[in-house]
Formats: structure tokens, C-alpha cells, sequence
């Protein structure tokens, strides 16, 4: 693996400012002091702010990650390739690279003082793995340093198995919202809002 160089992440604008030190495509996430992070299953990945160029690959991992855990409530693709392009004016994707591989993915927004992430898929063959903590740690962190005070998921009513894992995490339920009405869904279904202080 190559040298890798280090990103500072900031906002400006409503917008990451990417400030490189090394010319290179990886980054650092400031939670850690080395170049990569063991997860807890021994592998270890590359944090790295998403690309354009990068959209295709993402919206393939997303969708190949939540085809299976939301199949029985949902027929369709999770997102489309233009949706994905769509949130790149709005936010940043962070990745997860192993052995070269697009990994996992998470998506940020800055929204005032609030952050909001969604959007989290790790590659159904790399789950279990700590991939999808790494980038929660690190989304969590970036927001943190640029004077968020909290940080804001949706998710779906169904997916009790996401619960847990975001409660240990320090989410708690704050409400609800409607699921898109565009959308044909086999069951009846809403997001459930929750959100995490983000304390300096």
C-alpha cells in the first residue's frame, strides 16, 4: 500500500474543504494515528472522502448491501446512480477502501449546527467486520471538529436490526417521519428519527 497522505476535513459553506498534505487520494481519520484501522474482525481498511467519479461504485455497494435487509418490505433498488450524483451537491460520502475495494460507504450533510448521516452500507462479503463503525467513528468525528452539535439518522421501522446497534452507539429515538410516498413498499412503513449529541 502506498503512502498515504492526510485530509483534514472541514466545512465550509455547507461544504467539505478538502486540505491534502502528500498528494493522495486517501485520508486519515482523525480518530486514529495510524494510516489504517484494525477492525474487530483483524482486517483493516482506508477511510477516504468519496469522489465523483466514485458514484457508480457507491450506488452498486448500497444497493447490493440493502437488497438483502430490506427485501422483504422492498422491491426496488435503494438508489439510482443520478441520486447519488444528486448528493454529492448537498454532502460528502466517506468510504472504506480494502485491499482496493470500495468496502462501505456513509453518507454526511451539514444542516446548521446538526449533522445528518445516512446511508450506511458495508459490501454484504466484508459485514461484521467493523467497517460500518469505522465510518460512524470517523463521520462522527469530522462533524464533531467543525462545531456540530449533534448528529441525525432515519431508520426505517422495520429494520430492527439496526436498532441496537445505533442505540450503543449513544442514538435515541426522537420521532418519526413519513416513508417517501413515491414509493411502493410491500408493508406499511415510516422512518424513525434519532439522533446523538455530539459533546466536544
Amino acid at each position: 500500500m502506498p503512502k498515504t497522505g492526510i485530509i483534514l476535513f472541514a466545512w465550509f459553506r455547507g461544504s467539505f474543504l478538502s486540505i491534502w498534505k502528500e498528494s493522495s487520494l486517501y485520508c486519515r481519520s482523525r480518530i486514529d494515528a495510524d494510516a489504517n484501522r484494525e477492525t474487530d474482525e483483524g482486517m483493516t481498511g482506508f477511510v477516504r472522502m468519496a469522489l465523483l467519479q466514485d458514484a457508480e461504485k457507491i450506488t452498486a455497494l448500497i444497493n447490493s448491501a440493502f437488497r438483502p435487509a430490506e427485501g422483504f418490505f422492498l422491491d426496488a433498488d435503494r438508489i439510482g446512480l443520478e441520486s447519488v450524483r444528486g448528493f454529492f451537491q448537498k454532502g460528502k460520502f466517506l468510504l472504506v477502501e480494502r485491499d482496493g475495494v470500495v468496502a462501505a460507504c456513509v453518507y454526511v450533510e451539514l444542516r446548521g449546527e446538526r449533522a445528518y448521516l445516512g446511508l450506511l452500507a458495508v459490501d454484504p462479503a466484508r459485514q461484521h467486520c467493523g467497517f460500518g463503525s469505522l465510518l460512524m467513528d470517523a463521520a462522527e468525528e469530522n462533524c464533531r471538529r467543525v462545531g456540530c452539535r449533534f448528529m441525525d439518522i432515519q431508520v426505517v421501522n422495520l429494520r430492527e436490526d439496526l436498532f441496537g446497534f445505533y442505540r450503543r452507539r449513544g442514538y435515541v429515538e426522537m420521532g418519526t417521519h413519513p416513508f417517501p410516498t413515491d414509493v411502493e413498499t410491500k408493508l406499511p412503513c415510516h422512518f424513525i428519527e434519532m439522533s446523538k449529541p455530539l459533546a466536544a
